[in-house]
């Protein structure tokens, strides 16, 4: 029995890295099909949970760091994926165009996992990956993309989301219905701390949906002090605005990021996330978050028990929510207690069980013989 991963592209460890290491804890893989690798090989074995399989790659390896330069190309690339016939399970893991791989067998089932909305910047009305200008120029292209994205939606036979706010989002843009399993937190590795210090904290890629130039407009306000964890292509951008109480940290050992969360007065968090393992990684530490009441933060946030949510992504909002916050106690072992919702072993159970379990239902839908497919 063959079964395939199918990743959209391998550059930098994050949440949705995270995820996939989960499950291939869960199932094994005879080979992993991605747009691109570029991901340090000891990244690559954490994200594989260091089984040892082939990567196929595409074309776009040839472009190495800056293959998202060819981002209206994707589709075609995983058009070009071909995976191995005697294949009989396909698991994608998607926040781009993973799920548009195509089956090349009759018998062959494919089940994609959501990370996130698909694709965002084909979608995005707020400008924030594309200014006005920049739309209209691009607008043919990025038609066209969309109705390219809805029909290779149509490839998965399943599909899981990571959470209600994008099965919601999944129905809507592609009329389909998906499953929610939430996302695995490693809420070992993040540990209840009682004693808190004054300071604030963000963690995450610094990219313009993350909207941490909204925390840093908010801060220069303030005499608090921020510190924001990450890098990405606004970090440069952020740190020439930022005043001296705003410190920036670069990713680094996993429990450096650890003792600076679980000290902090409270986690911030201004963009829309899908799911958002740093708040709940945060939660986990007795760590309560304030963000933005929208998207994933609605399922893992409890307002005012766990945390603060605030309605507009404005400064002014940030700063009315930390009054707030400032104002409202907080017990540490319930926001810990909310966390575990999201644990690791919750996802790999929740996952198994649902592939298991679906597998089964297409089988017998098409007449086959049942197999286990699991790894033991």
């Amino acid at each position: 029995m063959k079964n395939a991963l199918i990743i959209d592209w391998l550059d930098k460890y994050g949440g949705a890295e995270r995820v996939i290491a989960s499950i291939t804890r869960v199932l094994n893989f005879n080979k992993c099909y991605t747009l691109i690798s570029i991901m340090p090989p000891q990244d690559v074995s954490k994200v594989l949970s260091y089984h040892n399989i082939p990567i196929i790659q595409t074309g776009l390896k040839a472009l190495g760091k800056n293959f998202r330069l060819l981002f209206f190309l994707f589709p075609y690339f995983i058009k070009r994926l071909k995976v191995d016939k005697d294949t009989r399970l396909i698991v994608s893991s998607s926040f781009s165009v993973a799920k548009g791989i195509k089956k090349t067998g009759k018998n062959q089932i494919h089940i994609c996992y959501y990370q996130a909305r698909n694709q965002r910047y084909l979608w995005d009305n707020k400008g924030i990956y594309f200014n006005a200008l920049a739309r209209i120029v691009l607008s043919p292209i990025l038609f066209a993309l969309r109705r390219l994205d809805i029909q290779q939606a149509k490839n998965p036979d399943y599909i899981i989301a990571n959470s209600k706010f994008v099965q919601k989002w999944i129905k809507k843009k592609y009329k389909r219905d998906a499953f929610v399993i939430y996302p695995p937190v490693d809420t070992k590795k993040f540990v209840l701390n009682n004693k808190k210090e004054e300071y604030y904290v963000t963690a995450g890629r610094l990219e313009p949906y993350k909207r941490v130039d909204l925390l840093v407009s908010a801060f220069n306000q303030i005499n608090d002090k921020l510190i924001i964890i990450g890098s990405g292509s606004q970090k440069k951008r952020l740190m020439k605005r930022a005043n001296n109480n705003i410190e920036f940290v670069e990713y680094s050992k996993p429990h450096k990021v650890y003792s600076i969360v679980s000290r902090a007065k409270a986690f911030l968090h201004a963009g829309i996330e899908d799911f958002g393992i740093a708040p709940v990684e945060a939660q986990a530490c007795g760590t309560p978050v304030i963000a933005y009441g929208d998207g994933g933060a609605l399922e893992t946030v409890i307002n005012e028990k766990t945390g603060i949510l605030f309605n507009d992504q404005t400064p002014e909002a940030i700063l009315a929510a930390i009054k707030r916050f400032n104002q409202t106690k907080f017990d540490y072992s319930q926001i810990r207690k909310n966390s575990e919702r999201f644990s690791a072993e919750n996802f790999e159970r929740n996952f198994k069980r649902h592939i298991l379990n679906k597998t089964k239902e297409w089988q017998e839908k098409n007449k086959e013989d049942s197999q286990d497919i699991l790894s033991q």
